[in-house]
């Protein structure tokens, strides 16, 4: 098999490189893509895919990058297969003037990073790290996050296609690459053009743990609470004041513990108040709303339309409203009926050394919403760490078996043809 002899891997160098673009999105804004700096990434990517010889690669107005790596069999009926990472990082954390470290042979102990002290990597908090004996990490300095949260997947991709371009032994069928905006918040594949595509097949590049592929995600819809009080002067309000903002207080204290995001794992799904505004006379709360199975999540917003309910028949001048949207669905509906998708996807793991574990995801990808637009798209372990978060790490290691990963899956699909 090809990969007795070693690759020339160029991850870690196009990691490091691409994290100091700050590519921040941002949920309050209104434009596509919410933060014109993700751009900037974008344009270098082209820029390195066009100097690989990718003529098509090319950045569009709504800050996705597209490119296609032409076949290179003879086989006439190899699927068309797509391999997609998002360009944005986290608003939870800054992403401004990011300085990677490399921590060469790491060796069990407390990482302390150094602009923060109070930033320490330990193995207790981190129990991944436990298979890290031996490789190098990669952190940011303690004041930012690291953006291995997608810019990993980014990196493998870009490397792969670099691999794929020299190494014209490696036998592959037609492949796309897409590099999104926004995926952080909810709407990286609002503007994607399917049809330029044109895909059968998709995985993104933004899992976990190395050996980790993950077929099913969090089903979630969004949910507005609307509360109509009674306004009057505070000086003469007793016996007509009904604040808006106190019944949306108690409203919020009468949410089921269980059901919170704090007491939840596994295939446990949650409700979760992620905002609030208010007046006396109206009040909103936004909440998430998550399961693995679509009914539950209508199951959940009937606990809050009770709660309201209850609360309410102490106020008997005020009223609510519950608006429910749908946000994304667990791909496993669709990907059941694409079985080879997902087998091939543990076959490429397997053949890299790694343990392949089929797993779930405690929330979403552009995969889960790519699935439910005609194509299936599971994901594949990326090695990042502690997203959203000043102690996030990767690998170098990890890394490349995910550029691996990728070339081994190019292969698979070719063979399979």
């Amino acid at each position: 098999m090809y990969f007795n002899s070693s690759l020339n891997f160029t991850v870690t160098e196009r990691f490091l490189r691409y994290v100091t673009i700050d590519t921040q999105s941002n949920p309050s804004s209104d434009t596509f893509p919410s933060t014109e700096k993700q751009k900037d990434l974008g344009k270098l990517l082209v820029n390195e895919l066009k100097q690989f010889g990718i003529a098509d690669a090319h950045l569009d107005e709504y800050g996705y990058v597209y490119a296609t790596i032409p076949a290179n069999t003879d086989k006439k009926d190899v699927a068309v297969i797509c391999f997609c990472s998002h360009m944005d990082t986290s608003p939870d954390c800054s992403g401004t003037a990011v300085k990677p470290l490399i921590h060469k042979n790491y060796n069990g102990e407390d990482l302390i990073l150094p602009d923060d002290p109070l930033q320490i990597i330990r193995m207790d908090d981190h129990p991944d790290l436990k298979n890290q004996l031996g490789n190098d990490l990669i952190t940011a300095s303690g004041t930012t996050l690291l953006g291995a949260d997608n810019k990993a997947g980014v990196a493998e991709i870009m490397d792969a296609c670099y691999q794929l371009i020299n190494h014209p032994e490696i036998k592959h069928g037609t492949i796309r690459i897409l590099f999104t905006p926004d995926e952080e918040i909810g709407r990286g594949v609002d503007k994607v053009d399917i049809k330029k595509l044109g895909a059968y097949a998709g995985y993104t590049i933004d899992g976990e743990s190395a050996g980790n592929m993950e077929n099913e995600t969090f089903s979630a819809d969004g949910a507005r609470l609307i509360i109509k009080g009674v306004s009057t002067h505070p000086g003469f309000a007793k016996g007509k004041m009904e604040s808006a903002i106190k019944i949306a207080g108690l409203i919020i204290a009468m949410l089921p513990f269980e059901l919170s995001p704090e007491d939840t794992t596994g295939m446990e799904g949650f409700i979760h108040p992620v905002g609030m505004e208010g007046h006396v006379e109206l009040a909103t709360i936004d909440f998430i709303i998550r399961d693995f199975e679509d009914e539950k999540l209508v199951q959940h917003a009937d606990v809050i339309r009770k709660i309201a309910e209850e609360v309410l028949e102490e106020f008997s001048g005020s009223s609510y409203e519950l608006k429910v949207k749908p946000q994304y669905r667990n791909m496993k509906n669709i990907l059941n009926e694409h079985p080879q998708i997902v087998e091939y996807g543990m076959q490429a793991i397997r053949r890299t050394g790694l343990n392949a574990q089929l797993c779930s995801i405690r929330g979403g990808t552009d995969g889960s919403r790519l699935s439910f637009m005609g194509l299936p798209c599971p994901n594949i372990f990326a090695g990042e760490h502690a997203f959203h978060s000043k102690q996030e790490w990767v690998s170098v290691q990890d890394m490349q078996k995910a550029v691996e990963t990728i070339l081994h899956l190019c292969m698979i699909w070719e063979e399979k043809a």
